[in-house]
């Protein structure tokens, strides 16, 4: 008796969310030295199989021993990335917008920044990167950043740019941190900021692992000068922008500030 195969339309759809999983997963890991932890386990797995179908009953009760645990040890192992995923899901996907939790719990707070602001912000950007003064500005999107404003001084002083250039002159306790704009306000100087793990050019210095780090992990966008260079970049979605002009710095703000409203 012939065998048909059927495939019904929730067969299709299954596998387009596997594979839109594991892509989403791989942009996750790529670059980093979780990627080489699961090529590692991958082909601990397919010796595994292969011990088996050869029916090596010692090796591959040991092995089986492993791989039993291997669910418990993923979840330690990967802990960082797993927080980076379940965080990416919650901002691309806008999971708050769909169940309408920024209306339920009153947390939504419209980032609507005026021209005048993103002029003071691009201006004071290129006046410190002519002086090649270092500095990490962070625009907060709808992600509060509570965790990484209270690791430095709390401000929430209008925006200015002589104050920005206060903050980050060489001399001053603060110049080393980030500065976190929300809601049109300098909440705070001095942020200490997450690192990404991504293996990244050498010439990165900490100040542009910390404005990538910060962007992979919360829908926030960074500016960042390079002390050494005097050029100017910007982070968003753990991608930077480096050496970009003045009209392409106030486009580049635009567009991701209208965003998160």
């Amino acid at each position: 008796m012939p065998l048909f195969i059927t495939i019904r339309f929730l067969d299709i759809l299954d596998i387009f969310l596997v594979a839109l999983l594991l892509y989403q997963v791989y942009r996750l890991i790529k670059g980093t030295v979780a990627f080489n932890i699961v090529i590692g386990l991958f082909s601990l797995y397919l010796l595994w199989l292969i011990v088996r179908a050869l029916n090596m009953q010692l090796l591959g009760s040991i092995m089986g021993q492993f791989i039993g645990v291997g669910v418990l040890a993923l979840i330690i192992v990967f802990h960082p990335e797993i927080r980076k995923f379940l965080v990416f899901i919650g901002t691309n996907y806008n999971v708050n917008k769909v169940f309408s939790l920024d209306k339920l719990f009153g947390t939504h707070k419209p980032q609507n920044y005026s021209n005048e602001n993103l002029e003071i912000l691009t201006d004071v950007s290129f006046s410190m990167a002519k002086s090649k003064t270092g500095a990490l500005i962070v625009i907060a999107g709808h992600s509060e950043l509570n965790e990484q404003i209270g690791t430095g001084e709390i401000l929430n002083a209008d925006i200015s740019s002589s104050l920005i250039r206060t903050i980050f002159f060489k001399n001053t306790p603060l110049h080393d941190g980030a500065v976190i704009i929300k809601s049109n306000k300098i909440v705070s100087a001095g942020s200490i900021l997450p690192l990404t793990q991504r293996d990244l050019d050498q010439t990165f210095g900490l100040r542009h692992r910390a404005a990538i780090g910060i962007t992979e992990n919360t829908d926030a966008v960074t500016i960042v000068i390079s002390e050494e260079r005097g050029t100017v970049s910007f982070a968003k979605n753990g991608e930077l922008h480096r050496n970009i002009t003045r009209e392409i710095l106030y486009s580049l703000l635009e567009e991701a500030l209208s965003d998160s409203n």
